[in-house]
């Protein structure tokens, strides 16, 4: 397991980002070396957790929770073929392109080492946006996507560090609940009746979903 590409984004005005100016940047590309990775402070303020990487819309990207997101390779290449078109590291506006690792298996609290110092906590799945849509450009896009089940993951910095392209990926905890990242996104979106199952990584959810559940399950 390794990373393929470390991707940052390129901020420019979209017609489908509703951030101040309508930047957004889920433009992301592959670069050569190697790249801070810290805590990017809460959502609002804080952007990327990434150095040098664009986000637009800091109302709902970026900030803690989401400092890092990391999308699979092999994911990719399966779109690629539905969608027969050529889907390069990075265009998904993931910051990490992955190969071997089953990201959307991986489960809500798990932690990875990358490199030599950097780790992250899986904390969530990505939800589509009309800026995810606009930018692929793919009809149905959002609905396509959600029945995929299939994400990615965004992730927490549990300690900084720096990575680059071919560093390794090590999982060095795996919680012991069913609640994966494919698992959290039907709940969130198609199945809520998964909301109260949950409730089994009840100390690695992001506040907002665990208030979701509690109102849910009250």
């Amino acid at each position: 397991m390794h990373l393929l590409s470390v991707n940052l984004g390129i901020p420019h005005v979209s017609e489908h980002s509703d951030a101040r100016g309508n930047l957004t940047g889920i433009d992301k590309r592959p670069t050569g070396g190697p790249v801070t990775v810290r805590a990017p402070g809460p959502k609002g303020s804080g952007g990327s957790g990434l150095a040098g990487d664009a986000i637009g819309d800091l109302r709902h990207h970026g900030g803690d929770e989401q400092a890092v997101y990391a999308f699979a390779r092999e994911d990719l290449d399966d779109w690629a073929r539905e969608l027969g078109r050529e889907l390069p590291n990075g265009v998904f506006g993931e910051n990490l392109t992955t190969s071997g690792v089953r990201v959307n298996d991986a489960r809500i609290g798990e932690r990875w080492r990358i490199g030599p110092d950097l780790v992250l906590e899986v904390r969530s799945g990505r939800i589509p946006c009309r800026t995810f849509a606009g930018w692929l450009g793919e009809r149905g896009w959002i609905k396509r996507f959600t029945r995929q089940a299939a994400p990615g993951a965004y992730l927490r910095v549990v300690e900084p560090g720096e990575i680059r392209a071919s560093d390794p990926v090590e999982v060095v905890h795996r919680p012991d609940h069913e609640v994966s990242v494919s698992f959290w996104f039907r709940a969130l979106t198609s199945e809520p009746e998964l909301l109260p199952r949950l409730l089994a990584a009840e100390d690695a959810l992001e506040q907002e979903v665990l208030d979701r559940v509690r109102r849910r399950t009250a």
